[in-house]
Order: C-alpha cells, then sequence, then structure tokens
C-alpha cells in the first residue's frame, strides 16, 4: 500500500478561534477555545476525509498529540468545488501552538493528506 501523498488541492482553512472562558474545562487546563475550520476541495475527485491529527505545542515545551478517526464524528465526502465546514475545540492551560493534518481518500482510493494551517491559542492575561 502506498503511503498517502500531500494533496494541496485540498485545503484547510481556520476561519474563526474564540476563547470561550463560559464554556466547562478542567482545573489544570481552564482555558477552552473553540475553533472554526473548513476543508476545501479544489481538485476534480470527490474526496472523503478519514482522519485527523492535532499537535498541540506548548510555550512550556509540552506536545499533547490528539488523533482519531474522521472530523467531529463524520468522514465527511466532499464534491468537486466543494468544502466542509465545522467547530470543535480544545481546553489549554497556557499558550499553545496548533497544528496538524487531516487524511482522506479520492473518489479512486488514492490516500492523500493535508496540513492543518499553524495556528495560535493564547489565553488572556
Amino acid at each position: 500500500m502506498q503511503p498517502p501523498r500531500e494533496m494541496p488541492e485540498v485545503r484547510v482553512m481556520v476561519d474563526d478561534v474564540v476563547h470561550m472562558p463560559g464554556l466547562d474545562a478542567p482545573a489544570d487546563r481552564p482555558h477552552p477555545f473553540v475553533y472554526f475550520i473548513s476543508i476545501h476541495n479544489d481538485s476534480a475527485r470527490p474526496v472523503t476525509i478519514r482522519a485527523r491529527k492535532w499537535v498541540l505545542r506548548g510555550d512550556d515545551g509540552e506536545v499533547a498529540v490528539v488523533e482519531g478517526q474522521g472530523v467531529v464524528g463524520q468522514t465527511p465526502e466532499i464534491e468537486p468545488g466543494g468544502h466542509f465546514s465545522y467547530n470543535s475545540y480544545h481546553v489549554i492551560g497556557g499558550s499553545v501552538r496548533v497544528s496538524g493534518a487531516f487524511f482522506g481518500e479520492t473518489g479512486d482510493g488514492e490516500m492523500f493528506f493535508t496540513r492543518i494551517p499553524e495556528f495560535t491559542l493564547d489565553p488572556p492575561a
């Protein structure tokens, strides 16, 4: 089986990041952030997002990796020219840089990945 190739025709946009202090969060990670993501298919083939991997790098040197199947409980199929938008959240203790990738499959079975652009979660001072 071939390893997935990077597919620049499928691009990820971080549409918004919002600090939401009213959401529940554990005492050691008291800062909830909601982020809004859209995945755009600029290719000529339908694609299905199968998995995700997030990497959170704290200013304190701590690294957390979050991996799983699908996106918010779905495996969205995105038609050519279409997009899939969703929101989710992370709870953090201090400032972190967030990056990662989505992994998918084209309509003709080719495995691919597309990078999530890095963004920062900065709790208010």
